[in-house]
C-alpha cells in the first residue's frame, strides 16, 4: 500500500525510553462482538494508519488482535510487528504477586507475540483468583499487595516481556504510593478523561512525575454499562463543534489531545475511524478552550458502576481517594 497516504500520528517519549503514538485504537466492546468483526476492524485501522492498539485480558480481544497483527504482516500492511505499539492489562483476579507473570505470559500466547509494548495494572484493586468478570462481587474482593504486584510487574519488564509498565484508573495518592516503592516508574496512567471529567489535578501530578496520561472514554463511553450520551449531547461542545465544522467527537478528541494526553478512540466503522484520525492538523482557539474548561465536572466511570457494592471500600470516594 502507499505509505504516503497514511496519517502521520505524533509520538510521545515515555520514561522507559519507548516512543508511543499519541492516538490509539481501543478494542473493548460492550456488548461483546464476534472475533471476526474485531479482527476485520483492526486490519482496516492498520490500513488507515493506526499503529497503537489497546486490549486487556478482560476484553477478550487479545486473540483477534493477535490474528490481525499476524495477517497484517503477511499481507504487507506493515513490514513487521515492531511497527505497532500494543498495550494489554492485568485483570484484578491476577493482581497478586505470584500471578502477574503467568497472566502476562497467557496474554502473550493469545496475542501470538514475544513481547508487548505496555502492560498496565487495570484497576487498583485485587479479587479472587480465577474470576474474570465484572462487576466484581463484593465477596470476591481481596486487598491488593501493591508492593508485591508492582515488583512482579517490574520483573516482567526486566524479562523483556513488556517494554514499559504502568497503571490504569489510579488516583494521585495511589500513584504516589507506587512511586515510593518503584524501581521502574510507571510510564502511563490510563484513566477516563473528557471535557466533562477533565482530571486537571491528575494531569498536573502526572506531568510533574514524568507519567503520560492516556485518555479513555473521551466521548463518554456511550453504549457501555457505565457510559452515557452526556458528553456528545453537551450544548457547549455541540456549539463549538458546529462553529469549527467538525463533529462533536472530533472536537472532544482534539481537546483531549491538546491536554498532552494519549487518546484512545474506538469505532469499528471505517468512516468514523477516518474521522477519528482527523484531529491532528487543526487547533481549538483560546476562547474555545476556555469555554470547555468551564464545563461543570462529573465522573462518568465512577467505580461503583464497574465494581459492584464497592468491595473493600466503604464508599466509592475511598476507591478514588476522595478524587471524585
Amino acid at each position: 500500500m502507499d505509505d504516503s497516504a497514511l496519517v502521520n500520528i505524533p509520538e510521545v517519549l515515555l520514561s522507559s525510553g519507548q516512543r508511543m503514538p499519541l492516538l490509539g485504537m481501543g478494542t473493548a466492546t460492550s456488548p461483546l462482538v464476534g472475533s471476526d468483526e474485531i479482527k476485520t476492524a483492526i486490519l482496516q485501522a492498520i490500513e488507515l494508519g493506526y499503529r497503537h492498539f489497546d486490549t486487556a485480558t478482560l476484553y477478550l480481544t487479545e486473540e483477534p488482535l493477535g490474528e490481525a497483527i499476524a495477517e497484517a504482516v503477511s499481507r504487507g500492511l506493515i513490514k513487521c510487528r515492531e511497527e505497532l505499539f500494543i498495550t494489554s492489562k492485568l485483570w484484578c483476579s491476577d493482581a497478586h504477586s505470584d500471578l502477574v507473570l503467568p497472566a502476562l505470559q497467557k496474554s502473550l500466547q493469545a496475542l501470538q507475540l514475544e513481547y508487548i509494548d505496555l502492560y498496565l495494572i487495570h484497576w487498583p484493586v485485587s479479587s479472587r483468583p480465577g474470576m474474570y468478570e465484572f462487576p466484581i462481587k463484593k465477596e470476591d474482593f481481596l486487598p491488593m499487595d501493591f508492593k508485591g504486584v508492582w515488583a512482579a510487574m517490574e520483573e516482567c519488564h526486566k524479562l523483556g516481556l513488556t517494554k514499559s509498565i504502568g497503571v490504569s484508573n489510579f488516583s494521585c495518592k495511589k500513584l504516589s504510593d507506587i512511586l515510593e516503592i518503584a524501581e521502574v516508574r510507571p510510564a502511563i496512567n490510563q484513566v477516563e478523561i473528557n471535557p466533562l471529567w477533565q482530571q486537571k489535578k491528575l494531569l498536573e501530578f502526572c506531568k510533574e512525575n514524568g507519567i503520560v496520561l492516556t485518555a479513555y472514554a473521551s466521548l463518554g463511553a456511550r453504549g457501555t454499562i457505565w457510559g452515557s450520551n452526556r458528553v456528545m449531547e453537551n450544548e457547549t461542545l455541540i456549539q463549538i463543534a458546529s462553529a469549527k465544522r467538525k463533529s462533536v467527537a472530533q472536537m472532544c478528541l482534539r481537546w483531549a489531545y491538546e491536554q498532552g494526553t494519549c487518546v484512545l478512540v474506538k469505532s469499528f466503522n471505517k468512516e468514523r475511524m477516518k474521522q477519528n484520525l482527523d484531529i491532528i492538523n487543526w487547533t481549538l482557539s483560546e476562547e474555545e478552550s476556555k469555554q470547555i474548561s468551564e464545563i461543570p465536572q462529573s465522573r462518568g466511570c465512577r467505580g461503583e458502576d464497574y465494581i459492584s457494592e464497592k468491595g473493600p471500600f466503604k464508599t466509592v470516594e475511598e476507591l478514588w481517594d476522595g478524587e471524585i
